[in-house]
């Protein structure tokens, strides 16, 4: 273990991270927030979702700089006098887990389909390239909207927030698939005419296998860039749905929930219970564009 690391550390990747300063920035926030939501339970200083500890008499209560702040409430609290810091560290991880199991989705869908679609090609490959197509010339927002809308519409209504998660991952998932199909599908145009296809064609290795285990492994590159980049699209999409009133729900809320509740009180002077939410949004959303444009550069050495 400790000489893969060791490898890794002195390989092309490690030396340009190492040598660019706005990707370490990226990566210690990322990692600072990641440890703060991830360890919420832990480091958090209330759970604000515990009924049984939050005080209505303390409301609205402004953050510790502020001339009536409390040491107690570091960042001050919401309408419902929750730790406004508490419930940053806990939504921060919910649109974590949201984006990252919806872009694992869309990744898995549009790898699948981008493959077959480049190594088939013929009819299969332009029924899947029109479908993308189509659902391109949409904004991701309308479809997952149309997604959310069509499964509140057939599940009952006492089962709307137990299927909010599962029901929210999916329509991101669903909305950012063509992405990666084509991506992937202009590699595998690419890969499947090379040496070691055509040698594992002739030897009898059949189609699936083809695809799966030789060519799957040298398309990876591009995705990975585009999983990193995708990340923060279905960060802002999740809060976009959620500040809309579609996302997950008020007793577990994300930084779009949180936005959403604290946008009430902007105008009344208490700017402190959608200002932080919001900073953290932008955050997150930059140190990961951030990371992703890093990631891009370093993968392609024709770009530097």
């Amino acid at each position: 273990m400790m000489r893969a690391l060791a490898k890794f550390w002195d390989g092309d990747l490690a030396w340009s991270w190492r040598h660019h300063p706005v990707a370490m920035v990226a990566t210690f926030i990322l990692l600072s927030m990641l440890i703060a939501s991830f360890g919420a339970a832990w480091l958090a200083p209330y759970n604000p979702f515990d009924l049984a500890s939050i005080e209505l008499l303390d409301a609205l209560k402004p953050p510790v700089w502020a001339a009536e702040g409390t040491r107690q409430y570091l960042l001050g609290t919401d309408s419902q006098g929750r730790d406004l810091l508490s419930a940053l560290m806990y939504g921060t991880r919910v649109s974590l887990l949201i984006g990252l199991a919806a872009v694992v989705g869309a990744m898995a869908l549009g790898i699948v389909l981008g493959l077959i679609a480049g190594y088939a090609g013929g009819r299969i490959d332009a029924l899947i390239m029109r479908i993308a197509d189509v659902q391109l010339s949409f904004p991701a927002i309308l479809i997952a909207l149309l997604i959310d809308g069509v499964a509140r519409a057939v599940v009952p209504g006492d089962m709307h927030e137990v299927i909010a998660f599962p029901v929210l991952v999916g329509a991101i998932a669903l909305a950012g698939w063509p992405q990666y199909a084509r991506t992937v599908r202009g590699s595998t145009l690419v890969e499947k005419n090379r040496e070691y296809v055509q040698a594992a064609r002739v030897i009898g290795i059949s189609s699936p296998v083809i695809m799966f285990r030789h060519v799957l492994p040298n398309v990876l590159g591009p995705v990975l860039v585009l999983a990193t980049v995708h990340l923060a699209t279905a960060i802002i999409t999740e809060a976009t749905l959620s500040y809309l009133g579609v996302g997950v729900p008020a007793t577990s809320p994300s930084l779009g929930t949180l936005i959403r509740i604290g946008n009430d009180f902007l105008f009344s002077g208490e700017w402190w219970v959608t200002i932080f939410p919001g900073a953290a949004l932008v955050l997150l959303v930059l140190s990961v564009n951030l990371l992703g444009d890093w990631l891009r550069d370093a993968l392609n050495p024709r770009l530097n």
